[in-house]
């Protein structure tokens, strides 16, 4: 086929999901393949158990396979976890030339990638923010503009590097080579947020079962990104721990009946489960799972706001927050995190597929189809996916300059 086959796998801590697509007329992806399966020996992100995740990921893979018809040997790979970790570097290039050419764009970029970073950690990411010319700042893309000093200011997101071996091995157990990792809030963006929510200032926030990640981009480019330790699956443990039920009823129950606002329940509405210990059916009123539920949530929104302002940024996101994950799924939840956050939020999911698209439709797939969108914007400027290549294109090579800006804003590895 003329358009590259792309392959994300997203690895989460409830579902590890495997998407096979093609790039339509129009810019919509085609969903060839699908390989969903229920997560297994991750916890919070991290792979806790090397054979039980391998085993599940080859699962995910084989369905994908046989859904596509196509073998699957490399892929792009989602990341999340606590151990994540972001700081800001810059690097300082002389120009060969008058002209600042692609290939002083990436020296720059490699002397910010220069920087320390302990031995037991790995770099997943380097974005850049900006540059400087020759002293003047607010550049957004410097190649073809004349000058002698060239800088860039860098975003880099790096992981605990025995954590990312251990993915990468589990992975490799599924017969598949990870062609790059990408952190989870970066691929949502991918599939959520608008252009013009980067420019104006926006926060994605992605609450999936084990962690809540989340970036702030400003002026079109990331600024800071951040993963909590917290998830869907706290929600699960609560209600679990206040009905007296196995975890996996209180998922059930969590996703029949739940809610996360109280004060929206009609105060007479109820149902019945079986806990513990009792031999006949107990009667639940659904404003008292209601204030489970949002006890926990407001608690992971709190959270959140005490990063953003953390950050600094607080103050700079006029597009407010894009909620997304499976947990954004839960009723109420947007106007509870306007409540708690102060700031417009809405809640997106993928679109603009087509295909195999019936089991993609929410928000919990959103990383997943972000993973698509990142590999087929890499894929262009590698020729062929299976193989990405960090070099980028140098001019006179045939290079479509608007897609070399866009490839290097936001996808230098």
């Amino acid at each position: 086929m003329d358009a590259p086959i792309i392959v994300g796998l997203d690895v989460g801590t409830t579902k590890i999901c495997t998407l096979v697509a093609r790039l339509e007329t129009g810019n919509r992806l085609r969903i060839l393949g699908v390989g969903i399966e229920p997560s297994r020996g991750l916890r919070k992100g991290a792979v806790v158990d090397l054979q039980a995740a391998g085993a599940a990921i080859a699962r995910s893979v084989e369905k994908a396979e046989r859904t596509s018809g196509l073998e699957i040997d490399s892929a792009l790979v989602s990341m999340a976890g606590a151990h994540i970790e972001s700081q800001n570097s810059r690097g300082v290039v002389a120009v060969s030339g008058k002209t600042i050419e692609a290939e002083d764009v990436r020296r720059a970029v490699e002397a910010a990638r220069a920087v320390t970073i302990p031995h037991n950690r790995e770099m997943i990411h380097v974005i850049q923010r900006g540059f400087v010319v020759d002293g003047q700042e607010g550049i957004r893309m410097p190649i073809g503009m004349h000058g002698y000093r060239l800088e860039v200011e860098t975003h880099v997101i790096t992981a605990a590097a025995p954590t990312v071996e251990n993915l990468r091995q589990a992975v490799a157990a599924a017969g598949v080579h990870v062609s790059q990792f990408v952190l989870n809030p970066l691929a949502s963006a991918e599939i959520v947020l608008s252009e013009s929510e980067r420019e104006m200032g926006v926060v994605v926030c992605d609450i999936g079962g084990g962690t809540t990640d989340m970036a702030i981009f400003i002026d079109g480019d990331v600024w800071h990104t951040m993963v909590l330790a917290v998830g869907g699956n706290h929600i699960t443990s609560d209600i679990a721990h206040g009905l007296h039920l196995s975890l996996e009823q209180a998922e059930e129950v969590k996703l029949r009946h739940g809610h996360a606002l109280q004060d929206e329940i009609d105060p007479e509405e109820a149902f019945y489960i079986h806990p513990y210990g009792e031999d006949e059916p107990v009667q639940v009123l659904r404003r008292d799972l209601a204030h489970i539920i949002e006890a926990r949530v407001e608690e992971i929104f709190s959270l959140v706001l005490q990063e953003i302002k953390r950050s600094g940024y607080d103050g700079l996101l006029p597009a407010g927050m894009v909620l997304t994950g499976g947990v954004s799924a839960l009723p109420g939840i947007r106007k509870l995190a306007r409540r708690v956050l102060g700031m417009p939020v809405q809640v997106a999911q993928p679109a603009n597929l087509l295909g195999m698209v019936d089991q993609l439709d929410s928000p919990a797939f959103s990383t997943s189809v972000g993973l698509l969108r990142w590999a087929l914007l890499m894929s262009e400027f590698n020729g062929v996916y299976r193989a990405p290549s960090r070099r980028m294109p140098r001019p006179g090579e045939g290079v479509d300059w608007d897609k070399m800006k866009s490839f290097i804003r936001r996808l230098l590895p």
